[in-house]
């Protein structure tokens, strides 16, 4: 049994080691006939491939740590599509290479919702790229040269779904938002954005100033985009312990 585990892994089985003997004693000890032990083969081999997939898309994804869908309070926003967002779930806007934004003041779930439908993406085999806004424009700008600017931005334009999480905190450039713009526009009726931001597309200009790509860029962007807006209190200001109470001195200064 041995020797055919290892054989069949020189010959590029991935399945573990332990697992394929295992399989093979069985087979073995209840006379199993060779079409079901190859049907069994075959699907334990399917198995630890799609396990690796999962692994190493979940790598490149770099969704980071977050709060799983079924923490998420959905009677804390006074305003959120619950039914919009769940259809999201579906996926059905990656097939469509349709855009998403998630929208809403500061600390109200945008992030925690955002990377939930990295998550569902990762687990119904698609590919995923998560960053904020600034991170990935500046991983962009440092490129030293055309060449090397172009082949980094493929780390945008081919995942199946890109997010970008917070724009709207950080200005940019023109250089930048020319980034940005190329990045939409190989995207474009091809692959899917989802975009976290506190803006609404009119002050999109207070981030992206003196740019001349900010119309286009919006169009294409908004041309077949879900908005979920969220209103709501920072989760993290309402969990935050209160400060210290004023004392006596501190009243008479404030006076």
């Amino acid at each position: 049994m041995s020797d055919v585990g290892d054989l069949l892994s020189r010959i590029g089985l991935r399945a573990a080691a332990d697992a394929v003997h295992a399989l093979l004693s069985h087979a073995q000890k209840s006379k199993m006939s060779h079409r079901v032990l190859l049907e069994q083969l075959v699907e334990l081999e399917l198995r630890e491939r799609d396990a690796r997939n999962l692994l190493r898309r979940t790598k490149a994804a770099t969704l980071g740590t977050f709060k799983p869908l079924d923490q998420f309070e959905w009677t804390h926003p006074k305003q959120i599509d619950r039914e919009r967002y769940e259809h999201l779930l579906s996926l059905d806007f990656i097939e469509n290479a349709e855009n998403v934004l998630l929208r809403g003041p500061a600390g109200v779930g945008k992030s925690t919702l955002a990377q939930n439908l990295g998550l569902r993406a990762l687990e119904k085999g698609y590919t995923v790229r998560f960053s904020t806004l600034n991170a990935a424009l500046a991983d962009l700008l440092r490129q030293e040269s055309l060449p090397a600017t172009a082949r980094r931005l493929k780390r945008y334009v081919a995942p199946d779904l890109l997010i970008l999480d917070e724009l709207g905190y950080i200005p940019c450039d023109r250089r930048a938002a020319d980034l940005l713009f190329h990045i939409v526009s190989r995207r474009h009726e091809q692959r899917s954005i989802v975009i976290t931001t506190n803006l609404p597309f009119k002050q999109w200009g207070t981030v992206f100033q003196d740019a001349s790509c900010l119309g286009p860029l919006i169009d294409r962007f908004a041309q077949d985009c879900h908005v979920l807006d969220i209103e709501a209190e920072s989760y993290r200001r309402r969990k935050a312990p209160p400060g210290p109470r004023p004392t006596r001195e501190t009243r008479k200064r404030r006076r």
